[in-house]
């Protein structure tokens, strides 16, 4: 079995729309646990990260925990198979998150406030990633729950936080929130809450496909961003086009970095805002050889590096997006591309959010990328 189908068997995600014997069958004979090729980092990752009630821990977060920290948790358990971890991770969600009167999640849980969850207001990738999960372990681990949870969140994502974009066009965008970033001139978006893939995949699986329409337009919003610059933190949308969101961050920072990711991990290696930010990239590599560490804040018109990491998910994601770009380059130009890539072997000595990255951009390798296995 290849990389691509052997991570398509283990996700089943692909198949999610037809929820048949047949996509059951392959879904739970997909190999899991030790023979998983990132067991060992799962494993890493769960000792510093997941604490035995199911909850992720976010400890430069002031030990939050929060529906993205967990939505990514139970993507990973679901990845590698682990029908227990992703278990109690969902358990621990449903019991302290689904506090609001719809099927969304409270967006965060703070351990040593008074009120732990002080805003019931949502965040869409939370809950698109959770989703998206369930959806899969319904096939995955035969639970019929999992599956009707899945099919509540993806209809209420749909009603509560997809609007049209304010340019006429009619087009769906997805918003961070249900509440919060809608002004009288437009909406304010976050890119990197559309992730293609699960938009995609959450759509088929449930039949809400105006989700599967704003992973369309969250890639044309990406590609016109490009057209100018790196993708930005956040953007307004208003009726004239694209424009920066006042008092929030218009760089490229530790939120846009997860475009590239989706991107790559979504099955889309041409599209242009990847070139532009790998340009971006080598250039920095260019301005200090010598630098062991990662941009991870970046102007968003000129690419200036603002501020660096040397935390190995940041160069994890870094390494796949150079790999996969140089393979694009030298294919159009009839050249021949060597294997392997710079990609960082996975590591506990760094936070929970380049952790979690690392380990995704590792299985978007391992799908997808086969020239760029890490040496």
């Amino acid at each position: 079995m290849n990389r691509r189908m052997f991570n398509a068997a283990l996700l089943g995600l692909a198949a999610m729309g037809a929820q048949g014997a047949g996509a059951r069958a392959a879904a739970q004979d997909a190999p899991a646990g030790a023979a998983h090729p990132l067991a060992a980092a799962w494993a890493l990752w769960k000792t510093a990260f997941l604490a035995p009630d199911g909850r992720v821990i976010d400890r430069t977060q002031q030990g939050a925990s929060h529906s993205e920290s967990q939505g990514y948790g139970m993507t990973l358990a679901l990845a590698l198979g682990d029908a227990d971890a992703f278990a109690r991770i969902d358990a621990w969600t449903e019991a302290n998150l689904a506090l609001r009167d719809d099927s969304l999640l409270a967006w965060r849980w703070l351990p040593e406030a008074a009120i732990r969850v002080p805003d019931r207001n949502n965040a869409s990738d939370g809950d698109l990633f959770r989703a998206w999960a369930l959806a899969g372990a319904g096939v995955r681990f035969s639970n019929d729950a999992y599956t009707r949870r899945a099919t509540a969140i993806a209809a209420d994502l749909a009603r509560l936080c997809v609007v049209p974009w304010p340019d006429g066009s009619g087009r769906p965008v997805l918003l961070p929130a249900a509440l919060g970033f809608t002004r009288d001139d437009g909406v304010i978006v976050n890119p990197s809450y559309c992730m293609p893939r699960a938009l995609r995949e959450l759509a088929a699986a449930t039949g809400q496909q105006d989700l599967a329409l704003c992973a369309d337009s969250g890639e044309a919003l990406a590609a016109d961003l490009a057209a100018t610059g790196l993708m930005p933190d956040w953007i307004a949308l208003t009726p004239g086009g694209p424009q920066p969101a006042t008092g929030m961050s218009d760089r490229s920072g530790y939120e846009a970095m997860r475009v590239p990711l989706f991107l790559l991990w979504s099955g889309a290696p041409g599209h242009p805002a990847l070139a532009r930010h790998a340009a971006a990239l080598r250039s920095a590599r260019s301005a200090e050889p010598g630098a062991r560490s990662t941009p991870t804040v970046l102007d968003r018109l000129t690419g200036a590096v603002i501020e660096r990491s040397p935390d190995a998910g940041y160069g994890a994601v870094e390494a796949l997006l150079l790999c996969v770009d140089a393979a694009s380059a030298a294919s159009g130009a009839g050249g021949v591309t060597l294997p392997g890539s710079a990609l960082p072997p996975f590591t506990t000595d760094q936070p929970y959010y380049p952790a979690t990255l690392h380990l995704m951009a590792l299985l978007a390798q391992i799908e997808g990328y086969p020239t760029c296995v890490p040496l």
